[in-house]
């Protein structure tokens, strides 16, 4: 058997949306399961549109979804010489001919098409025949060139998504391959690629299945096997409409600034189509393991942005700290905070991953931390930072001022030992140090929250609220 080789060809003219990013995950996984190689090429011949801009937010995708590629990536645009060498070959093994009827003239042969309730199309007046006399090509007309697509006969597509798919051959018409200026065209540049480079298995969005028998075709007149398809159903929106930006995040990299971990994209993306019996959290490895396209749903898949959060969060919960460190640190710089004015990351994250849904939640959380200035919340203030708080406040500065080994272990019966020495219950200690030490009554326990502050901070926090409440007491 030939080795599997899949590709993902995105056009550079926007960002990497999530649509594009379960294509790229999809045919990543197929290679990985059949031991093959993934290639990336960038389909950036629409000159007009394609953007540096836009291919730098494809491989900043890729790279944070750790979508590795074996070869790549590859840009049409460095392959004019070779397409235009098939274009060549085609027009002198008659499989393409010159056109030059002009785009006026094309415009209305296709509006008096429409007004008759015909099919538009090309009506082949310059295709070359047996019998048939062309007239002169016109003076001052640069002519396109296009596919002399087969008139009788049928493609049949063996789709490993949608089953056999069959296409007459005369409901196609001759598309153009070349432009007047020479330049190729999508279905003619993809067919070349994924020639020379190789592709065994094309999994692609099912809004290409219209184009498929057009470069199947293209392909045998090249005298070449074409490649298995696999057309991929769409992704709706949560109210069942096509997505579109009015839902909210479709961009790869706006979940990454919205704190959602890669991991958790993968997972999500690689069940919008596709399952194995009722698991929901799935490890790269095991999704490398167990995906099949051939086990992908037919219908389309609508995207369910609480179900991301629930994976999101799991995965918040269950990685390893250092690698959710990585995220984190971006988030709060994003924030204007310093990571390295502050605790550890690893024991930040400990501390709040069982309350944070995203990173974001999780860094306005731990903001606090690394920054010197603190402000109230007004309510948790007015509530908690009162006269009867401040003898409790003013002992727990006293025992912790004793305090050297600044650790939560270390830190709890200090706490515990105070609570009985003022003969209060431990809300009445608690609270009022949770608005001191972070601004609100929204922390973890006591010693873990303490020994985040720091000493330096922790006390200095403890001794400010201790002023406010004094100076509350006084206006």
């Amino acid at each position: 058997m030939k080795k599997i080789r899949t590709r993902f060809a995105p056009s550079p003219t926007g960002y990497l949306h999530i649509g594009g990013a379960r294509t790229a995950l999809f045919s990543y996984l197929y290679a990985r399961r059949h031991g093959g190689d993934f290639i990336l090429r960038i389909e950036d011949t629409d000159l007009e549109r394609s953007t540096p801009e836009s291919v730098n937010a494809i491989l900043e995708g890729m790279a944070w979804l750790n979508l590795e590629y074996d070869e790549g990536p590859f840009y049409q645009t460095h392959r004019f010489d070779r397409y235009k060498e098939v274009i060549q070959q085609l027009l002198e093994a008659g499989h393409a001919y010159r056109c030059y009827m002009p785009r006026e003239e094309l415009d209305q042969l296709r509006e008096a098409q429409m007004a008759a309730g015909e099919k538009p199309r090309y009506d082949g007046r310059w295709r070359p025949e047996a019998g048939k006399t062309l007239p002169a090509p016109p003076e001052g007309v640069q002519p396109v060139i296009r596919f002399s697509n087969p008139k009788d006969g049928e493609v049949v597509i063996e789709d490993l998504v949608r089953g056999r798919v069959v296409i007459r051959n005369e409901e196609l018409d001759d598309l153009i391959i070349a432009r007047s200026d020479g330049t190729p065209t999508y279905n003619l540049t993809v067919v070349v690629d994924d020639f020379d480079m190789g592709i065994t298995h094309v999994i692609r969005g099912d809004d290409h299945l219209n184009n498929t028998p057009r470069q199947i075709n293209i392909f045998r007149a090249m005298g070449a096997e074409p490649p298995v398809y696999g057309h991929l159903p769409m992704i709706l929106g949560p109210d069942g409409a096509k997505l579109s930006k009015r839902h909210g995040a479709v961009s790869v990299m706006q979940y990454h600034e919205e704190g959602y971990l890669p991991e958790a994209l993968l997972n999500y993306l690689v069940r919008l189509g596709w399952s194995n019996g009722d698991q929901e959290v799935f490890s790269r490895e095991e999704m490398m393991r167990l995906f099949d396209v051939k086990d992908v749903n037919q219908s389309a898949s609508a995207i369910n942005p609480d179900k991301l959060l629930w994976l999101n969060q799991h995965y918040i919960k269950t990685s390893d700290p250092a690698h959710v460190a990585r995220y984190l640190g971006w988030q709060l710089g994003h924030l204007g905070v310093d990571p390295s004015e502050g605790p550890a990351l690893e024991d930040v994250i400990v501390a709040l991953r069982e309350r944070s849904r995203t990173l974001v939640e999780m860094a306005q959380q731990a903001a606090c931390y690394f920054r010197d200035e603190l402000s109230y919340d007004e309510d948790a203030a007015a509530k908690h930072l009162t006269a009867e708080a401040e003898p409790v406040l003013r002992a727990a500065v006293e025992a912790l001022e004793a305090v050297s080994d600044w650790r939560a272990a270390e830190l709890e019966p200090v706490i515990k030992d105070v609570v009985k020495a003022v003969g209060v219950k431990f809300p009445m200690l608690a609270q009022p140090m949770r608005v001191a030490l972070v601004g609100s009554t929204a922390s973890p326990s006591i010693d873990v929250t303490l020994a985040l502050v720091g000493r330096e901070r922790s006390l200095a926090r403890l001794q400010k609220a201790i002023t406010f409440i004094v100076a509350s007491k006084s206006a």
